[in-house]
């Protein structure tokens, strides 16, 4: 695996259910894992993430955190289909933020197409799985 060069690190609330909800849920892969703090770094097709359980000794927080985290900002996590991945989700009981839509957006002179859904994690953070359909 090669390291990506801007890896979004999650602080987390209950470390076991947001890891049950990346690894078991959504099929991502832990490249590895610390006791202390509780610690992982996860990757799904390329894309990477780090989540840690909250403590006391954040020393980056910048204000405090109160559900849903992560305002403001959504992941977007490209993946070969974004189907598996809603599937898997409902069938484990989650409801989609925003249901798969069909996006175009301009990009010079084409616009290129994507299929799209959004998700929150357990502590609220905004995932968005996008597959390309193409340009026109």
């Amino acid at each position: 695996m090669e390291w990506s060069p801007l890896t979004p690190e999650l602080l987390v609330s209950d470390y076991q259910k947001s890891l049950s909800f990346y690894v078991e849920t959504l099929g991502f892969t832990v490249e590895y894992a610390r006791e202390d703090p509780l610690f992982a770094y996860l990757s799904i097709e390329g894309a990477q993430l780090m989540i840690e359980e909250r403590s006391d000794n954040e020393w980056w927080v910048t204000s405090e955190l109160s559900h849903p985290y992560g305002r403001g900002v959504n992941f977007q996590i490209t993946v070969s289909s974004i189907d598996p991945y809603a599937n898997r989700l409902m069938d484990d009981g989650y409801q989609l933020f925003e249901e798969i839509r069909e996006e175009w957006y301009q990009v010079d002179e084409v616009e290129r197409g994507n299929r799209q859904f959004l998700i929150q994690d357990p502590d609220g953070y905004l995932l968005r799985f996008m597959e390309h359909i193409g340009t026109r």
